[in-house]
C-alpha cells in the first residue's frame, strides 16, 4: 500500500494499520531481549533515560502543549494550567509510591516499602 492509498483508506482501517505498525516496531525492539543475555548496567541505563526522555516529550507534545495553547484565550497565564497539572501529577505519583507496598529488585523483604501487608 502506497502513502496516497492510505490516505484515502477509510479513517478505521488507517488506525488498524498505524496499529499494527507500532505493535511491529515495539515488538522488533523488545526481541532485542532474546539477543543478549547480560547486557551492561550503563547501556540499561541508558535505555532508561531514553526511554524516560521519550515519554517526557510525548507529554509535552500530547498534553503539556495544547493545554498552554487551550488556556491562552483565558484569564489565567496561559502557563499555570499545564504547570498545575505537572506539579499535581508529581505529588500523585509521590503518594502512590509512599502508599501502595513495594518491593525494589535485589532488596529483602525486610525493606519493602508502602503500607505493611502479609
Amino acid at each position: 500500500m502506497d502513502i496516497a492509498s492510505y490516505y484515502s483508506a477509510h479513517p478505521v482501517l488507517q488506525a488498524f494499520l498505524a496499529t499494527l505498525f507500532t505493535w511491529a516496531v515495539t515488538a522488533a525492539g523488545a526481541s532485542a531481549v532474546f539477543a543478549a543475555k547480560d547486557v551492561n548496567r550503563k547501556i540499561l541505563d541508558g535505555m532508561l533515560g531514553f526511554a524516560a526522555g521519550v515519554m517526557i516529550a510525548a507529554s509535552f507534545w500530547s498534553l503539556l502543549a495544547p493545554s498552554i495553547e487551550m488556556a491562552s484565550s483565558m484569564d489565567i497565564p496561559a502557563w499555570f494550567p499545564a504547570a498545575l497539572g505537572f506539579i499535581l501529577g508529581g505529588v500523585f505519583l509521590r503518594i502512590v509510591d509512599r502508599v501502595l507496598p513495594h518491593l525494589h529488585l535485589n532488596f529483602p523483604v525486610g525493606e519493602a516499602e508502602g503500607l505493611k501487608t502479609s
